[in-house]
């Protein structure tokens, strides 16, 4: 059976190992049991933050933190965190190039019943344009958990953009993550599909002999792998649990536009706020879903 978890509660596991070094701090916005901090601020009491409702205050502590020499974690809802305190990320933290690392949770359609209000579908398009900022989206538990720490090694700001959603795993425990270098899910023909995060699991419904590649670094782009791939394929799909407009697609369509351009779809919330909903009704309402994946790829191939 395929072990099924979510991203959140990947970062949450690392965490709690990485509280071993002395230098790592966590940070709450009042969401410490969302974000899964809840042993980590029991184990380490002494440095877990309790920022309360106040993401603003909590990322320029963060900063200071960071300034200091430590490592600080600051985390919240994506809808809070960057869209309510982009001021500060912008000055405080990118300016500075100060070492904080932003965690946000219940990003996406993914995030489903808690409504438009609280999926973050913005986030990415927000924090792209932002000089210095690494934009990491794991797939599955997992790979949250090496994203995690590999952000601590990482020096400047990161931006972990989590989910809340379990969905089975996409990536083995023995498999290798590094910052902007992405994975080859599934070697292809014809066609190269590019995704991050738990949206990938339904690309893999497909059954395809497509090329799939999880971009799990949004910024910096691998722009290698993705190159080799499309002047494999000549063609691009690009599935994202975002808005169409700013995001990996925007990302990717930059460097193609600039290096190779090819065919290529964008597919995304079609500029619209979401509802409630489950996860999977949500995808499937908006075109995300491993039906309209399909429908899209064979309207390049034709």
């Amino acid at each position: 059976m395929i072990e099924s978890n979510s991203t959140r509660s990947g970062f949450g596991q690392a965490m709690l190992h990485l509280g071993k070094n002395k230098k790592v701090v966590a940070l709450s916005a009042d969401l410490t049991e969302s974000n899964k901090l809840v042993a980590f601020e029991k184990k380490y009491p002494q440095r877990f933050f309790q920022a309360g409702v106040a993401e603003q205050n909590m990322v320029t502590m963060a900063t200071g933190m960071a300034l200091e020499g430590l490592i600080p974690f600051a985390c919240s809802f994506g809808v809070f965190l960057p869209m309510r305190c982009l001021d500060q990320i912008r000055i405080s933290v990118c300016y500075n190039q100060a070492n904080v690392k932003l965690v946000a949770t219940h990003c996406g359609l993914i995030t489903g019943p808690d409504g438009a209000t609280h999926q973050a579908l913005e986030d990415v398009a927000a924090l792209r344009s932002l000089p210095g900022m690494t934009i990491i989206e794991p797939s599955d538990y997992q790979q949250a958990i090496k994203a995690t720490k590999a952000a601590t090694r990482w020096k400047g700001p990161v931006y972990l953009r989590l989910h809340r959603a379990k969905l089975p795993a996409l990536t083995k425990k023995s498999s290798s993550f590094k910052i902007g270098k992405a994975q080859l899910l599934q070697r292809g023909k014809k066609l190269t599909i590019i995704g991050s995060g738990p949206i990938l699991n339904e690309v893999i419904k497909l059954n395809s002999n497509y090329e799939i590649i999880n971009c799990h670094t949004i910024k910096p782009l691998d722009q290698k792998t993705i190159l080799q791939s499309v002047k494999k394929t000549k063609k691009v799909l690009v599935i994202q649990d975002h808005q169409v407009y700013g995001g990996l697609g925007s990302a990717i369509a930059e460097l193609l536009s600039e290096h190779y351009p090819v065919k290529m779809k964008i597919i995304g919330m079609p500029d619209k706020f979401g509802e409630s909903g489950t996860p999977v009704e949500l995808w499937d309402k908006y075109g995300l879903s491993a039906k309209h994946i399909r429908k899209e790829a064979m309207r390049l191939l034709r």
